[in-house]
């Protein structure tokens, strides 16, 4: 039996991928989609990974929004929504028009640049400097569409932004979360529209969703174990080796 042009041993290679991506996410709390969609598109086209991926990081999303959601900084939430939003249908416009070719050099050297920056900031740390409500507005917007393109990947300006407000660690996990989640949902709205979600690919939902529970359980267990140093060379190397394989391919 054929899901989405699948066959036995490309579903099982699909299977593992969104397991470990979402130990990634378990470990870290970001990172399943610029884990899975570069390594998914070497079995499936971008446009059936991208929308895939979104809607398994989408059911995750709504369960931590209503588990965290009395921690929500509701200001900064006000801030960020509609300029995700408003990313989000740049981002829409922009996967349905440009060719998967470009689609996937595109996204091999964002990972690139994503796997430079999270060791940059793991060494070298964020600046310690503040900045006003004002930059929610364009590190909304370049999440949105970002996030939209590439399927993950643009938390990115937004952890930076909370970060230089000063938004602690649970406010932070609650906020961004939130955001996210109402981000996803335009994001899915929006696949959806451009007849991305064929009977496949919600079979294909359907079959890798237990391992999102699954991963992101497992992730929980080894971050407690092993050092933030030397998981955040790991995942770095890896995202830079598939970026550069995506590149070359």
């Amino acid at each position: 039996m054929m899901i989405d042009g699948l066959g036995a041993l490309q579903l099982a290679f699909a299977a593992l991928v969104v397991f470990g991506a979402f130990i990634v996410r378990g470990m870290t709390g970001f990172g399943a989609g610029m884990v899975a969609i570069p390594l998914l598109v070497f079995v499936m086209p971008i446009r059936t990974a991208v929308p895939v991926v979104s809607v398994l990081v989408f059911v995750l999303f709504l369960f931590l929004m209503f588990r965290d959601w009395e921690h929500v900084v509701r200001e900064e939430l006000k801030r960020l929504v509609p300029a995700a939003l408003l990313g989000v249908v740049a981002g829409a416009l922009l996967f349905a028009t440009l060719a998967s070719a470009l689609l996937l050099q595109l996204l091999a050297l964002f990972i690139m640049g994503y796997a430079v920056y999270s060791v940059a900031v793991h060494y070298f740390g964020l600046p310690e400097v503040s900045c006003s409500e004002r930059w929610a507005y364009p590190a909304g917007f370049i999440g949105g569409l970002v996030d939209t393109i590439f399927g993950g990947g643009g938390g990115t300006p937004v952890v930076i932004y909370m970060h230089l407000r000063r938004v602690g660690r649970a406010e932070f996990r609650a906020t961004v979360a939130a955001l996210w989640f109402v981000e996803m949902v335009a994001r899915i709205l929006g696949y959806a529209v451009a007849g991305l979600y064929t009977g496949d690919a919600l079979l294909l939902c359907v079959i890798l969703l237990p391992l999102v529970w699954a991963g992101t359980r497992v992730g929980e267990r080894i971050g407690n174990r092993i050092s933030q140093a030397a998981f955040t060379r790991l995942v770095a190397a890896l995202l830079f080796f598939t970026g550069t394989t995506l590149l070359l391919k």
